[in-house]
């Protein structure tokens, strides 16, 4: 599959911009330098540099594509995008017994669950983190559910999923972010410790469907492949909290093992160890203290 033109423009246009940002984006330039230095401390400093530009390149035609899909057909997106491993996803849709879908911030994750859903010619059922302002999240999840996937909010999301997954859907999910130490477990990513949430691994179990792990990745050549893995094995015990925890680690390995074959095309922008770690964003916790201090003082202030 050859890229047409617009493809190419985008393609060449959106390294431009990423390469731009990589330069005037010094903020986000250090936490992506710090992440990689710290999950890959083999990778030569050179190397690092390299990857960090193409981080940026990446994310910016990403955005310009997510911007194109508006005006995709569904015959538009199965026409730019090649899949490998599609048995496994008709598979999980033919059975009618429901599906989890775990993917990362990887390559363009947003093209990945809109082909998903063209591909099986079915609605999936999307479990999305608010952003803001609100105006780009609503944007945002309209284009998600163009083709008639449905879109929930991950801070109220279980209950939808549990009986999405009762009606045999397939419901997607990005396990890759962080998460607050009260709603997840600890793991090991690259080696590190940090939170990650076991949504997946609970409902895996309670309702024993298959875990696929599906990720989006760019070739050389600019064009996107779509990549369905084997479901994962998964342990089922009668230790069902040991359970959990040994299944939500091999969800995380599969994540790590992606982005490591394309170390480029993860979106190492966010501060995945800094509830571990916080010593490696040193301005966060700085920003953090300033915030602290202007509370007080605004508080002390209102006092008087």
């Amino acid at each position: 599959m050859q890229p047409g033109f617009t493809d190419r423009l985008i393609h060449i246009t959106g390294k431009a911009l990423g390469s731009l940002f990589y330069l005037v984006d010094a903020r986000h330039r250090r936490i992506v330098w710090r992440n990689l230095r710290f999950a890959i401390p083999t990778m030569p400093t050179p190397h690092i540099r390299r990857t960090s530009r193409k981080v940026f390149q990446n994310a910016a035609i990403s955005f310009l594509e997510i911007l194109q899909i508006y005006g995709l057909s569904e015959q538009d997106v199965l026409d730019r995008v090649q899949i490998v491993g599609g048995e496994h996803l008709l598979q999980a849709k033919t059975s009618g017994r429901g599906a989890i879908v775990i993917s990362a911030h990887f390559g363009n994750w947003e093209m990945a669950h809109i082909f998903v859903s063209c591909f099986l010619k079915e609605p999936l059922v999307l479990v999305a983190r608010k952003i803001k302002p609100s105006m780009a999240n609503q944007w945002l999840n309209e284009m998600r559910a163009r083709f008639g996937s449905e879109i929930l909010d991950k801070s109220s999301a279980l209950p939808q999923m549990i009986r999405a997954i009762r009606r045999g859907k397939i419901v997607g999910l990005l396990i890759d972010q962080g998460t607050l130490w009260s709603d997840g477990i600890e793991i090991q990513f690259f080696g590190k410790k940090a939170y990650a949430t076991p949504a997946a691994a609970v409902l895996a179990r309670r309702y024993r469907v298959p875990v696929i792990p599906v990720f989006c990745h760019r070739r050389e050549d600019g064009t996107l492949q779509i990549e369905a893995r084997e479901p994962l094995r998964l342990h089922e015990t009668e230790d069902r909290q040991s359970d959990i925890q040994r299944n939500t680690q091999i969800m995380m390995d599969a994540i790590e093992k992606a982005i490591k074959e394309h170390p480029d095309q993860w979106f190492w922008f966010h501060k995945r160890w800094k509830r571990h770690y916080p010593e490696l964003y040193p301005e966060d916790i700085a920003r953090r203290k300033k915030q602290k201090r202007k509370k007080r003082l605004k508080s002390a202030q209102g006092k008087q």
